[in-house]
């Protein structure tokens, strides 16, 4: 058995140092070249694994080209799926890769997908480039499976071992072979979904579930503000009763909830049913960064501060703590719309890297908070930032503002 993992990123790293540790040949595939080099020389850019991590692997090799692939009988598929500027899904990542894989199929071998797609995409998007570039037929010369990505960039306690894997297959037999293949790496053990549509539904249903429980949050929070009342302090109390769902306001961006439920709603609008609920949720969401920038400028204006001549100290860029991970990150709306209000605004997070940032969203990153600012905006609860002693770079009359809610209400000047 040879396994290609195609992608390298927060899934598809995770996925090759596991197989391959269990003594199964593994061929890492990526298309960025300065990605595979900076594995091969022990270096994960996205801090998820550190160099003595990586030293030392066995039965694992990296290459950026498809011609180094075609030895592989199995193929993990883990690239993004983003959406396009009009919040439609973006197949390209997930359709090139079934393009060259195509290209490299041989007779049973066996194609898995695990990048979030809306229901049938599997079997009515990938299938046929696989089928057109292999020459081949689907169920009969080579098969599919689809078991979705659950790994949590960050997490240090549920890693991938440790979080139950959907998996299914394109007919019985194939199936149950996958589900047998991903039981080797996963001790929480997995669930082996009826057919390919249903894998893939509750995978997006997941994210779905959860963008929409946060909206309500934000909604929430958005009328509270309103009225002058702490929505922490209402959550509080909300949750002694034992059936209330524990969720919270805030900024919900990255590679997963803030695109998965586009997915949903254009395979939905398709079939000719507008998803209100699903849509409203992204709505309420994508404001979140305007509504926080406007309760900051009216906290200027009430300490008797002009705009124009006040700084911002943002905190953090990533979409959530503890990793590197800035797709998708809403924090670049909040700094936008900070400075649509007169305010000069400084990022600082030092789980970025830099270059990511400036290459994907033009703005460079201080390295070290060197002044004091009239604002501060506790944007991400990274562990280093909570331990901070924020009073050290606000200046007397500044404004300190939490979107994760997490400090001592005595230190802020509002959250949300």
């Amino acid at each position: 058995m040879v396994i290609c993992i195609i992608g390298l990123g927060y899934v598809g790293l995770p996925l090759s140092l596991a197989f391959s540790s269990k003594n199964i040949e593994v061929i890492g595939y990526d298309n960025s070249l300065k990605r595979v080099n900076e594995l091969k020389k022990y270096i994960d850019i996205n801090r998820e694994y550190s160099q003595s991590e990586l030293h030392g692997l066995k039965n694992i090799s990296f290459t950026s080209k498809v011609t180094n692939i075609a030895k592989a009988n199995i193929y993990i598929i883990t690239v993004p799926t983003p959406v396009n500027k009009n919040n439609t899904p973006n197949l390209k990542p997930l359709l090139n890769a079934s393009k060259f894989v195509g290209k490299n199929l041989s007779i049973n071998d066996i194609v898995i997908y695990e990048s979030t797609v809306y229901p049938g995409c599997t079997e009515e998007e990938c299938v046929p480039v696989l089928e057109k570039f292999s020459k081949m037929k689907f169920n009969k010369d080579f098969f599919c499976g689809y078991s979705p990505e659950r790994i949590n960039p960050g997490d240090k306690k549920r890693k991938l071992k440790d979080i139950i894997k959907v998996t299914s297959g394109s007919n019985y037999e194939i199936a149950h072979k996958i589900d047998m293949l991903y039981k080797k790496i996963i001790e929480a053990g997995t669930h082996l979904a009826p057919s390919i549509k249903v894998a893939e539904a509750s995978k997006i249903i997941e994210n779905v579930q959860r963008d929409v429980n946060i909206s309500l949050m934000n909604e929430l929070a958005i009328i509270f503000n309103k009225m002058g009342i702490d929505t922490t302090d209402v959550l509080k109390a909300s949750s002694t009763k034992w059936n209330f769902l524990n969720f919270k306001p805030g900024l919900v961006g990255g590679h997963c909830i803030g695109v998965d439920p586009y997915y949903l709603a254009y395979k939905s609008k398709k079939l000719g049913y507008t998803p209100n609920v699903i849509l409203s949720g992204r709505k309420v969401n994508n404001n979140m960064g305007k509504h926080i920038s406007n309760t900051i400028y009216n906290l200027i204006l009430d300490n008797q501060l002009n705009p124009k001549n006040c700084r911002a100290l943002i905190l953090g860029v990533t979409f959530k703590e503890n990793c590197s991970d800035i797709r998708n990150s809403r924090i670049f709306n909040l700094n936008d719309e900070l400075i649509k209000t007169g305010v000069k605004v400084d990022l600082y997070d030092p789980y970025a890297v830099k270059e990511e940032v400036f290459k994907t969203y033009k703005i460079q990153l201080i390295e070290e908070i060197k002044i004091k600012y009239d604002i501060i905006v506790l944007a991400v609860a990274h562990n280093s930032f909570v331990k901070m002693n924020l009073t050290d770079f606000k200046k007397t009359k500044g404004i300190v503002y939490d979107v994760k809610s997490i400090l001592k209400k005595e230190l802020i000047s509002a959250r949300l």
